[in-house]
């Protein structure tokens, strides 16, 4: 199951969700030659991944950032980027450039606190902005729990893009995480899922004051839990929530 678009444009140009995937993009591709030396690659990793133990025994909290920004492969960064480019438009039309950006980045931190948490003692590095992302995924889940979101689903000679409320497609996605958390060793290396649970579980406390200032159940009702469309003529109140303009 891959979500591949929602359909829900937004009606401000996101700059920071471009930005943030344009940063990771350039950034990645100045260490991709690295990958063809197992020993260069490991080395740069080592530098500037975020190690557990460091965190945890050595108080060395840079990692937490600067990992944010690192890959390890081109699937990696492609599917972290297309849940960035999917969710974070709408998210950041809600909350404003600027503190978009400042929840990404304490949504991150905040996320791989958990995954340190989780193995305090792992000496396994760290990369991926997945954590972020995921705070981004569980902010449009309190947001627009009801927009639609195209998902790729492939079984054997099995394609179809189905369209899916959001809440349906990130409630699988979270309950996925937990399940694979629960069964897998954080020590060992692989996917860091208390990370990605972790995440997503901050940005909806993130979220929360802002969806309880937009007018909490009100707000659902009023975008009947969609993101407010671009093309119809908004008249936006004190307080953020759209009052729709029947046109004649």
């Amino acid at each position: 199951m891959i979500p591949i678009r929602d359909h829900n444009p937004s009606g401000r140009t996101p700059y920071v969700t471009y930005a943030l995937i344009a940063v990771n993009v350039v950034i990645f591709l100045g260490y991709w030659p690295l990958f063809s030396d197992p020993r260069a690659i490991n080395a740069f990793f080592d530098g500037w991944a975020m190690i557990p133990v460091r965190v945890s025994a050595q108080g060395d909290y840079a990692g937490l950032v600067t990992s944010m920004f690192l890959h390890g492969s081109v699937m990696h960064l492609g599917g972290n980027m297309l849940f960035l480019w999917i969710f974070g438009d709408n998210v950041e039309e809600e909350m404003g450039h600027v503190p978009f950006l400042l929840f990404y980045l304490a949504a991150g931190i905040g996320a791989g606190i958990v995954h340190v948490l989780s193995s305090p003692a792992s000496l396994v590095p760290t990369v991926g902005a997945s954590g972020a992302i995921a705070a981004v995924m569980g902010s449009y889940l309190l947001l627009f729990p009801r927009a639609k979101v195209d998902i790729f689903l492939f079984f054997v000679f099995f394609l179809r893009i189905l369209p899916i409320p959001a809440w349906i497609m990130l409630g699988i996605w979270f309950a996925l995480q937990l399940v694979n958390g629960v069964g897998s060793d954080p020590s060992a290396g692989g996917v860091a899922y208390w990370a990605h649970a972790g995440g997503f579980v901050i940005g909806i406390g993130a979220t929360l004051p802002l969806f309880l200032r937009l007018g909490g159940q009100r707000f659902w009702a009023r975008t009947d839990g969609h993101p407010p469309h671009p093309e119809a003529d908004y008249r936006i109140g004190r307080s953020r929530i759209p009052v729709v303009k029947r046109r004649k």
